[in-house]
C-alpha cells in the first residue's frame, strides 16, 4: 500500500514521502497512530495544503522533546529487584519497569519509547535509550541492584556478581603398554 507519511518514520522516510509499505503495517499502525495518510489525489492535495502546518506542529513537538533531552540525558535510575548469588534476576526489568522508573522521577514517557532489544535479565549497569521524538534520542543509565546499598557500591564500579572458579585435579598420565587399545585379542 502506498502511504504518505505525516512525520519522520525511522526506517521508512521523512515527512511528506510516498513509501510503499505492507497493508497490515500501514492499517494496524500508521493510519490509525495518525502517522500516515493514504496515497491518494485527493489526500495529497490534502496534505500540501496542510504541509506547512504540519511541519510547524513536528517542530514544535522536536522542540519540547529537546528540552526533555537536555534533563534526561546521561541520567542514572536504581531499579531494584530479587536475584540470585550469580545476578540472575528472579524474573526481569522491561521497557514497562523503566517508563514507570522515569515515571517516578517526574519523566513522560510511554514504554513503546523505550527502546530495549531485550529484557534485562542480570544485575548491573545498563544503557538504554529512549526515543523522545523521531530525531531526539536520550541514552540513560539503568541500575538494576538487589538493594540501594547495592546499587551505590555497582555505580562507584564494583562487580556484585559472585562467579565460582573451580580448579580440576591433575589426572595423571595414561599408561600405553599396560591398555589394549583395540579391544582384541594379542596374537
Amino acid at each position: 500500500m502506498q502511504v504518505i507519511l505525516l512525520e519522520r518514520i525511522s526506517r521508512l522516510g521523512q515527512m511528506g514521502d510516498v513509501v510503499k509499505v505492507k497493508d497490515g503495517f500501514a492499517r494496524n499502525f500508521l493510519l490509525p497512530q495518525g502517522k500516515a495518510l493514504r496515497a491518494t489525489d485527493t489526500n495529497k492535495a490534502k496534505f500540501e495544503g496542510q504541509r506547512a502546518e504540519l511541519e510547524a506542529r513536528n517542530l514544535e513537538r522536536k522542540s519540547e522533546a529537546s528540552a526533555v533531552h537536555e534533563k534526561l540525558d546521561g541520567t542514572s535510575y536504581i531499579v531494584i529487584r530479587s536475584a540470585g548469588e550469580t545476578g540472575q534476576l528472579y524474573g526481569s526489568v522491561s521497557s514497562r519497569d523503566i517508563a514507570e522508573a522515569l515515571a517516578e522521577n517526574g519523566f513522560k514517557v510511554a514504554r513503546n519509547q523505550v527502546n530495549l532489544l531485550s529484557p534485562i535479565k542480570v544485575i548491573g549497569l545498563h544503557n538504554v535509550i529512549v526515543q523522545l521524538h523521531p530525531e531526539v534520542e536520550s541514552t540513560i543509565q539503568i541500575n538494576v541492584a538487589r538493594s540501594n546499598d547495592e546499587a551505590e557500591r555497582q555505580s562507584k564500579g564494583e562487580d556484585m556478581t559472585k562467579r565460582e572458579t573451580f580448579e580440576l585435579p591433575e589426572l595423571p598420565p595414561e599408561e600405553e603398554d599396560g591398555i589394549d587399545m583395540d579391544g582384541g585379542d594379542e596374537e
